[in-house]
């Protein structure tokens, strides 16, 4: 299957918008850390027609090494998820 870097998002945004691709690449890191930033403050970044990202907690519980069969706990923790919108849902189908 194939994958799409930061890279490659970089040279499309370069060639959409007629600049270099350190600038593209420089503007996609700041979008990316700004995204993280809001995450990590609590809050929900929505970008209409595309979807959300929001912060999501999941519970301790317990868990078992599949190797040896023991069980452990494995402890709460944050985690961020994300919701398609309707807009990429539909370009996807």
């Amino acid at each position: 299957m194939a994958k799409v870097t930061k890279e490659d998002l970089a040279g499309v945004i370069a060639k959409a918008t007629e600049c270099s691709k350190k600038c593209a690449g420089d503007c996609l890191n700041a979008i990316l850390d700004e995204i993280a930033k809001n995450l990590k403050a609590g809050k929900d970044v929505v970008l209409t027609g595309f979807g959300t990202f929001k912060v999501s907690r999941r519970k301790a519980r317990i868990g078992r090494n599949p190797q040896t069969g023991a069980t452990l706990k494995i402890p709460a923790k944050t985690v961020p998820r994300f919701k398609a919108g309707k807009g990429l849902k539909d370009a996807v189908k």
